[in-house]
């Protein structure tokens, strides 16, 4: 059996894995935005604004989402050079995203608003916004393993698979924040 053939055998289960991830983290979420709205229905809600670089984070994300589609359109050319850049360009976003996350919070903080025990709607909203953070380093990592993979010296088959399976995640996280901001607005 040759190496191509064994490396297309091998990527089954890997790609199943990880839309078994994605499935369970829609579950997850989807498990927290209805413990949510339960827990909104039962009165004693603070109702507030949500921080403004939020909007600024949603477009970012979109943003990066591109620059992922660009980078992964660019390995399945064969551009290894756009594939580096698109793959920078959706790290780089990515880390701004992280970044207005945390000035997110600081706004919050600064509008005396904290994750407590008081009042449940302001630590939904830590705990939202905080479990997607940590899926966005997730996906870092992930982007950081598929440039590895194109400053390496693996085979193209190789290379496009890894960019599959990052664009896969990025673009679920990336859906799953657009998903996530539309909830918390609809349901203050």
């Amino acid at each position: 059996m040759s190496i191509e053939q064994q490396d297309k055998m091998n990527t089954k289960p890997v790609k199943f894995v990880l839309w078994l991830f994605v499935l369970s983290s829609v579950m997850f979420f989807a498990a927290f935005t209805s413990a949510y709205i339960v827990r909104r229905a039962e009165g004693n809600w603070k109702i507030f604004d949500l921080p403004s670089s939020f909007w600024f984070t949603s477009a970012v994300i979109l943003l990066s989402s591109a620059t992922m589609h660009y980078a992964f359109l660019s390995a399945k050319r064969f551009n290894l050079k756009q594939q580096k850049l698109g793959l920078w360009a959706t790290l780089i976003l990515g880390i701004v995203f992280l970044g207005g996350q945390y000035y997110s919070w600081v706004q919050l903080v600064a509008k005396n608003i904290h994750f407590s025990f008081g009042n449940p709607s302001e630590s939904f909203l830590y705990t939202i916004s905080g479990l997607h953070a940590a899926h966005i380093i997730g996906g870092l990592v992930f982007i950081i393993v598929a440039l590895a993979g194109a400053y390496g010296k693996i085979n193209q088959s190789r290379n496009i698979f890894r960019m599959e399976l990052c664009s896969i995640f990025w673009h679920f996280i990336d859906i799953l924040w657009i998903y996530l901001f539309a909830f918390l607005l609809l349901n203050r």
